[in-house]
């Protein structure tokens, strides 16, 4: 089943960690990746694999590993995947290939570990590079650990050169609105959940409500 809510969490800060967990959401994503720094990336990963060693009792435990063209995402594996995450969470795949390879990987790593196959599921933040926005349509092709497409408003906007993914009203701009509706389409043609990206002003609530109805209605 795919979780309705998720929240990010640094996964190099414990107390940071320990209060997400007890903030309601189905699924907790321990972050590798965007919010821990280069040098804090080892520490990062103890941290998330002590995490998911304790018995687990609240939300399902997803991990965003660092992307496969960074270099680092194999260590992130070999850290968490001897302790089973519910997911993995993609960034930055520039096509289904890259989750085609990470699902390879998964599959050696938990046979090596005693995991069940195929335990392992899969969620691409799919709009994160250039190259992504023009292979949305090709998710079909990824196999079964695939459970949902999101996508991204910060580091496309980064990769062309733009300055904002928002106008000063707080819409988002053209490029992120296509990037929205495609994954969304792309999500459909591969009957998967389509998920929508972080709702940025967590303090504001009303803004997040209205925020989720008006994508439901798209």
């Amino acid at each position: 089943m795919t979780p309705r809510s998720w929240l990010f969490v640094p996964a190099e800060s414990q107390p940071k960690i320990a209060k997400a967990g007890a903030a309601g959401a189905d699924a907790l994503i321990l972050d590798l990746e965007d919010s821990v720094a280069l040098t804090a990336k080892p520490a990062a990963r103890a941290l998330a694999a002590q995490t998911l060693a304790a018995p687990r009792t609240g939300p399902a435990l997803w991990v965003r590993i660092n992307p496969l063209a960074s270099g680092l995402a194999l260590a992130d594996l070999a850290a968490i995947m001897p302790h089973a995450p519910d997911g993995i969470v993609l960034p930055k795949p520039d096509s289904v290939a890259d989750v085609q390879t990470l699902d390879a990987y998964l599959a050696a790593l938990e046979a090596a570990f005693g995991l069940e196959p195929g335990r392992t599921r899969i969620l691409a933040i799919a709009t994160e590079t250039p190259a992504s926005v023009f292979s949305l349509g090709g998710y079909a092709a990824a196999g079964p650990r695939l459970i949902g497409l999101t996508w991204g408003a910060e580091d496309l906007p980064a990769a062309v050169g733009a300055t904002h993914a928002r106008q000063p009203d707080g819409a988002l701009t053209d490029l992120c609105r296509l990037v929205r509706s495609l994954c969304l389409a792309g999500a459909a043609a591969a009957n998967i959940a389509a998920i929508d990206t972080v709702y940025p002003d967590f303090r504001d609530l009303d803004g997040l409500r209205a925020w989720a109805i008006q994508a439901k209605r798209e």
